[in-house]
């Protein structure tokens, strides 16, 4: 306004100490859009907290625990999260790491969230899974492998639209339809997901998982199983197992089997979670099937649409994200793939 009444520059810049740049960039803010966006705070485009390479450092060091990084603590505090990543490529502000675990959904506070990892080889576990994927070759795959459930068939609560005055209520006691346990495995380089119905999680249905890949993925010559460390990932009977089918490979003409398992208490590395992230959002929540088989045929479409997309778009593998799935189909430590609300899902 000052402006406007003709006072001298100089003396404007003086009275509120900014310099005459600064100056006629609040009169073009007013003179094109008045006093709308003339003080309204523009966010920070440099800010720490927004830099995705900050992002996965964080989540790197979170991931991992601080004995692995010379800190003799059982969990991660701000300062020693500031410690370390000063020490490396990407050091970052408290308030920055502060804003970044926020933004992402997790809490300190809740004990069933878990954001590190307190297996002693965690460190080596993840750099052969890194080691295998960087040299593998165009007749290896690698699968995340996991199970969804159980999970019963009833009316599920979510978010959605709903019309003026409209109440979207889910009753709290309900008569189940059904239940089931989803068993699947994602191929990362294809992007390729396997799946089939349990009743139970046990070595049965990792053999069973192991024996449909070898026969689906004939054309290999390896291919790698990586899973949580479930008992029934890693029990005798499934080494044994695998150690008999590869004995009998080449007569059968059939891949080598070897398994790569993520480091204990790491479920949030497992690529698979996502994919099931994004199918409970797509067709679970919300969802009020009739039946279990109603439930297993918006499943088997859901996979259906979501191979075929991937086997027609193979360059979008690993970098594009299906549907309302969390991260990219890739194996990554910075990454998240469990869903912070995977309890409500």
């Amino acid at each position: 306004m000052s402006y406007i009444r003709g006072i001298n520059c100089d003396q404007i810049c003086s009275f509120l100490q900014i310099s005459t740049g600064s100056l006629f960039r609040y009169w073009r803010t007013y003179r094109e859009t008045g006093t709308q966006n003339l003080f309204t705070r523009k966010p920070r485009s440099d800010k720490q907290s927004n830099d995705e390479a900050v992002k996965s450092a964080v989540f790197a060091l979170l991931h991992s625990p601080p004995s692995a990084h010379g800190v003799n603590r059982t969990t991660w505090t701000i300062a020693d999260l500031q410690k370390v990543l000063s020490q490396g490529e990407h050091p970052a502000g408290a308030e920055s790491i502060r804003t970044i675990i926020k933004e992402s959904g997790f809490k300190w506070r809740h004990a069933r969230i878990v954001l590190t990892s307190n297996d002693p080889d965690y460190k080596a576990k993840v750099e052969a899974i890194t080691k295998i994927l960087s040299v593998l070759k165009p007749d290896e795959a690698f699968f995340s492998v996991d199970e969804y459930g159980p999970f019963a068939i009833k009316m599920k609560g979510g978010k959605k639209r709903v019309a003026p005055g409209e109440q979207y209520v889910v009753p709290q006691w309900q008569k189940s339809k059904g239940w089931m346990i989803l068993t699947a495995a994602l191929e990362l380089s294809r992007n390729q997901v396997t799946h089939f119905y349990s009743r139970k999680k046990n070595t049965a249905e990792m053999i069973k998982m192991a024996d449909t890949l070898r026969n689906q993925y004939r054309n290999c010559s390896t291919i790698y199983l990586s899973w949580d460390a479930a008992s029934w990932h890693v029990s005798k009977d499934l080494v044994t197992h695998l150690e008999k089918i590869n004995q009998r490979a080449i007569a059968e003409g059939c891949p080598i089997v070897k398994t790569a398992p993520l480091p204990a208490g790491a479920q949030f590395l497992n690529v698979i979670e996502s994919v099931f992230s994004g199918m409970a959002r797509a067709i679970i929540h919300n969802s009020d099937y009739p039946s279990a088989e109603a439930a297993r045929e918006a499943i088997d479409r859901y996979f259906l649409d979501r191979n075929k997309h991937f086997s027609e778009h193979p360059e979008k593998a690993g970098k594009k994200i299906w549907g309302m799935e969390r991260v990219p189909s890739a194996f990554a430590e910075g990454q998240n793939c469990k869903d912070p609300m995977y309890q409500y899902l």
